[in-house]
């Protein structure tokens, strides 16, 4: 009965500490300001600011009707994993490693806003940079995130020799290493390992090399001979000449910049991520995200980084509402710049006509909440991607392995109509999420030089992607996927517009799903036996493609698609190479349609375009 005063005492001694004024917020709204200042923290000390962003946010909490702005003067603010929270968080697509240490962790707020000012948020050690969870009405604004030591490499290649299988690299400054038995290490604050693999760039366009992807890296024969200075063998690659800057790295990914779960109305404007382990954003099971100038993005044209983050610059997983970024700059990352996606689950028992136990299956994905009493829901054939029986709805659910849903892989559905499909041990169903599912607008963005894909969309929502420049983007610039086999990332795409964008040299590597600049990949193991169609409405419209090469478009199980009024321009950047030589190519596409495109000034001619696998 005394928790509600000791709370109250609690914000009255935090607030009798903390200079609280009233004042023109830069979101130009009347607004409570709490400065990060006013607990012993000041821009450019380089002291801990783990401690005093979570008083500065429990302060926040205790101000109670009104938005609320903590107010970071601009300058550099250092967070060390001393004295930082630690959360277990399940966060879909990265490693699920507990517990994470965060730097900021914004809980349970409303009407908060995080003003940077500009400043530079620097990280030590391995850390979850920062958690909104739970939040609504919430705004980050201003400020970078980076990390003192990143967890990739970088190296020059000053010589290589593949008479030998010797190669001299002149490692970046910045890089912390020991060669140990001959064996190189990079290290930094609580971590220490020998890369297994790169992604070569070259060294005056920062493009990724042609015709590379994913490279061997070769690091247990290894001698300094000077400072910075070391000699490998092993290596035959005759592609890595001198000047190639490679970014070596390992396939962990613990946590992402930013991670956001079950949030509302959340708004990120200007803010930029030029490193984390995993990926730039995570968002989960949240409604409604607007990005504006959000980057994953180098430091300016004279960083001398390559690489930015270890995997995809966005990604969206089970969210619904709508999700908008526009005006940013996406480079130098090992995946792609967005992906919106949800995620099935494997129906691995019926216990009824209403009820099933179903699994999460990556081990990437699982450990957070899928569905919710109300939501609607629909199973899948994973061999043929069909959907099987009618869209139902959820009467009840728990998490089967777990007394709740943090850390649960099965869950018990129970859903309000039976059942009708029949379950047997040579038919693998998954069950889909409608429910939490986006609208995306993806709009006025860069995406360069980075690796696998430009962006991926799986949503039957309404999804638009306008006036972007995918600059080199190394696989295909936009992927329409689904999967309930592999990554099981989710679903149909209904409606899709891609219009108005700047297509330059994609294509330029091999990758997954990349058969060409637009690929409408949907993996379905058994498409012979296919009798519905996975993706539907496609419009591709007013797009400039300039292309090395020839594929343009690739569809697979597709009902509805149109490309019109588009212009192609061909070059000669790289020499012709990937495998597949047509400019469209089809497997199980129906009502496709085409005019208004020209090819170098000629109209288009369909009958020497198109290729039709049967």
């Amino acid at each position: 009965m005394r928790l509600p005063f000791i709370k109250k005492l609690i914000c009255s001694t935090l607030l009798l500490t903390t200079v609280v004024s009233t004042e023109a917020s830069p979101q130009s709204e009347v607004a409570d300001t709490i400065r990060i200042t006013s607990f012993g923290v000041t821009p450019n000390s380089r002291l801990n600011t783990s401690t005093a962003i979570q008083k500065a946010i429990d302060s926040a909490k205790c101000i109670k009707g009104k938005k609320v702005v903590i107010f970071f003067p601009k300058g550099r603010y250092d967070f060390y994993e001393v004295d930082a929270l630690k959360r277990d968080y399940y966060i879909s697509n990265h490693d699920q490693e507990n517990p994470k240490t965060v730097g900021i962790v914004a809980e349970n707020l409303d009407h908060i806003s995080f003003e940077g000012n500009g400043s530079d948020f620097i990280f030590h050690g391995r850390m979850l940079p920062v958690a909104l969870i739970e939040s609504k009405n919430c705004e980050l604004r201003n400020f970078s995130i980076d990390f003192e030591t990143p967890h990739i490499q970088q190296m020059k290649v000053l010589e290589n020799d593949t008479i030998t299988q010797t190669i001299r690299l002149e490692i970046a400054p910045w890089v912390l290493y020991e060669i140990e038995n001959n064996r190189f290490y990079a290290y930094g604050e609580g971590w220490r390992w020998t890369p297994n693999s790169g992604i070569a760039f070259e060294g005056k366009t920062r493009h990724i090399v042609f015709n590379t992807s994913d490279i061997s890296v070769y690091l247990k024969d290894v001698k300094e001979i000077a400072p910075n200075i070391i000699l490998a063998k092993g290596w035959k690659n005759p592609q890595l000449i001198p000047n190639t800057v490679i970014a070596l790295r390992t396939w962990n990914r613990p946590a992402p910049g930013i991670f956001m779960s079950h949030n509302l109305n959340t708004k990120l404007y200007n803010v930029q991520v030029h490193y984390s382990e995993g990926m730039g954003l995570l968002a989960q099971l949240c409604e409604n995200i607007y990005m504006d100038k959000f980057s994953v993005c180098l430091k300016g044209d004279n960083d001398p980084r390559y690489f930015t983050t270890q995997a995809d610059a966005t990604h969206f997983s089970g969210c619904k509402g709508i999700i908008v970024s526009e005006n940013g700059l996406y480079e130098g990352m090992m995946d792609d710049a967005i992906n919106a996606h949800g995620t099935y689950l494997k129906v691995i028992k019926r216990i009824n006509d209403r009820t099933i136990q179903a699994k999460y299956m990556h081990e990437q994905s699982w450990g957070f909440e899928w569905g919710r009493p109300g939501d609607k829901i629909q199973f899948i054939k994973s061999n043929t991607m069909e959907v099987s029986d009618k869209v139902n709805t959820i009467s009840a659910i728990k998490p089967v392995d777990k007394p709740t849903n943090k850390g649960a892989t099965i869950f018990e559905i129970t859903v309000v109509e039976p059942i009708k499909l029949a379950l047997s041990d040579k038919d693998d169903f998954g069950i889909e999420n409608l429910t939490w599912t986006p609208e995306v607008v993806f709009r006025n963005n860069v995406i360069r030089n980075n690796r696998a894909r430009g962006s991926l969309f799986s949503t039957p929502k309404r999804t638009i992607v306008e006036n972007n420049f995918f600059d080199h983007t190394s696989g295909s610039a936009i992927l329409l996927c689904g999967d309930c086999n592999g990554w099981f990332e989710t679903g149909a795409c209904k409606e899709v517009i891609i219009r108005g964008n700047r297509f330059l040299n994609a294509l330029t590597n091999y990758f997954q799903f990349t058969n060409a600049v637009i690929s409408i990949y949907p993996e379905i193991p058994n498409i012979k036996e296919q009798k519905k169609y996975f993706h539907s409405g496609v419009v591709i419209e007013n797009n400039l493609f300039e292309m090395f090469d020839v594929p343009l478009v690739y569809a697979k199980s597709t009902n509805g698609l149109i490309f019109r009024n588009n212009t192609i321009k061909t070059n000669k950047e790289y020499p012709a190479f990937h495998w597949n030589k047509s400019p469209f190519l089809f497997e199980r596409v129906a009502n496709f349609e085409s005019k208004g495109n020209y090819l170098d000034g000629k109209e288009l001619d369909l009958k020497k375009s198109v290729k039709t696998i049967k």
